[in-house]
């Protein structure tokens, strides 16, 4: 009628006596307890400081000849609308343009394989700047971030790259829309 019922078995975890011989100095000390945060007290979080040029009306440190930070998708949106960067770069802005391209985006296109070997053709374009990396890893978007808010405006091909570097202010973001290159300005900042 009804189950048979079975003995449970370490069903408490168990833990070593602070006496065990197997326990070195160190852990033989009793654990802190942690101090109980009062949950109306204002909490403090640091904030990373743009420079003060960036939030006049426009960026003071922007000037010609411009260095512009390439994306990956960038380089790859302009190969199917067929535009050369370099020379719709500068019809965009009217002035000397120098496109720069970091290691780690470099990467990211040798690792995209035999598709994108005309990315990669252009990208070791002699007229690309080649800027070093310092950081690990190969995660491009992230050195592009921190690049930024060095005097340098930048080409995002990807819609999560846009709005990372939108809430930086004073950087212009060159688009692409419709065939041709736009420059975005982001002077409208909310400083929080």
């Amino acid at each position: 009628m009804g189950q048979k019922k079975m003995r449970n078995y370490a069903t408490m975890k168990r833990t070593l006596s602070l006496r065990d011989q197997r326990l070195k100095e160190k852990d033989r000390l009793k654990p802190k307890e942690k101090e109980n945060k009062d949950p109306s007290a204002l909490k403090e979080r640091e904030v990373p400081q743009h420079p003060s040029c960036l939030f006049c009306q426009y960026n003071t440190q922007l000037g010609p000849p411009y260095h512009i930070l390439v994306d990956t998708n960038f380089i790859n949106f302009s190969i199917k609308a067929k535009l050369d960067l370099v020379q719709s770069m500068m019809g965009c802005l009217h002035v000397k343009c120098i496109p720069c391209i970091t290691d780690c985006v470099m990467v990211e296109i040798e690792k995209l394989g035999q598709k994108y070997r005309v990315a990669l053709r252009i990208a070791k374009d002699p007229r690309f700047e080649q800027l070093p990396c310092t950081h690990t890893g190969t995660y491009a978007h992230d050195c592009l971030v921190q690049r930024v808010t060095q005097p340098k405006s930048t080409t995002p091909g990807d819609r999560d790259l846009k709005r990372r570097i939108h809430k930086i202010p004073g950087i212009p973001i060159i688009i692409y829309n419709i065939q041709r290159l736009h420059v975005k300005l982001h002077y409208e900042h909310n400083i929080t």
